[in-house]
């Protein structure tokens, strides 16, 4: 448990928020590698186009990798071959509290007869982080303007990752990019899902209208709102702005009690509609 040292948190989420990360994973190592698992190579332009839209272009961006390989692997079973199994991915995905590889390890354990497909989502989860490790340090960088706004955001608040992403690749990128040391904790998949971290920091004795979720997708919206707490929207394609709000007027809002109300209602209107193109 870390040492609470302000009154003001700040969650902010890592892939497609503070790293410019989201894109080239999904495209380098999350598509491709689902496509190999479940021998897919016939169909590998159409269920990356669609794997892309799921997890980058729509309302579901930002999904838990495991939620998003499940919505997947039904559309395939549907609309090109059978994949054995996925009513047990489908069923866990929508359970589990904890959606990581140790969760998903323990539930194939109990559950034998239906395990093949949440055996391979196993694989190919080890495989999409071992992929990710290789990426290029060039291609895994943080967007412009994100290590100024927790810097300068720092001086009055605790800061918490609070991302679905694998911890060693959380991590690894932060230290190597200088941003670990502008922040106090890290949480990541193998904590839980961005609700239950929240409500986690929240038992530590934090005040929810002193507590801000910064996010890139619906699913870091509904975390915040869930443990009514603020949500500040990183959107899409205009990232470097966003950052720049957050330094400019977001933080100083959420510190003089002026954040709720219109404020963040224009956010996130203006959120969901760049979402929707």
């Amino acid at each position: 448990m870390m040492e609470k040292k302000h009154d003001i948190l700040i969650c902010v989420d890592s892939d497609g928020c503070a790293m410019d990360t989201m894109n080239i994973k999904h495209m380098k190592c999350f598509g491709p590698c689902l496509v190999e698992e479940w021998g897919l190579e016939q169909w590998r332009e159409d269920i990356q186009k669609r794997w892309d839209e799921i997890n980058l272009y729509t309302r579901s961006r930002g999904i838990n990798r495991f939620k998003g390989l499940a919505k997947m692997l039904e559309e395939i079973d549907r609309q090109y071959t059978k994949i054995e199994g996925v009513q047990a991915l489908k069923d866990w995905a929508e359970n589990s509290p904890r959606l990581s590889e140790a969760a998903l390890k323990q539930e194939w354990g109990k559950n034998e007869r239906d395990a093949v497909c949440l055996k391979k989502a196993y694989e190919w989860s080890r495989e999409v982080n071992r992929r990710i490790d290789l990426l290029e340090e060039a291609e895994k960088l943080p967007f412009a303007g994100v290590k100024e706004a927790l810097t300068a955001a720092g001086k009055n608040a605790d800061i918490v990752v609070v991302s679905s992403a694998n911890r060693s690749a959380v991590l690894e990128e932060w230290e190597r990019c200088g941003l670990l040391d502008c922040v106090n904790q890290v949480m990541a998949q193998d904590t839980g899902n961005k609700a239950h971290c929240i409500q986690i920091l929240l038992e530590q004795g934090y005040r929810p209208e002193r507590m801000l979720m910064a996010g890139d997708a619906p699913g870091d919206y509904e975390a915040a709102v869930k443990n009514h707490v603020y949500f500040y929207p990183i959107c899409v394609g205009h990232e470097e702005e966003s950052w720049k709000e957050f330094t400019a007027e977001a933080v100083s809002r959420l510190e003089q009690g002026t954040y709720g109300g219109s404020y963040q209602s224009g956010l996130v209107e203006r959120f969901f509609q760049n979402l929707e193109g």
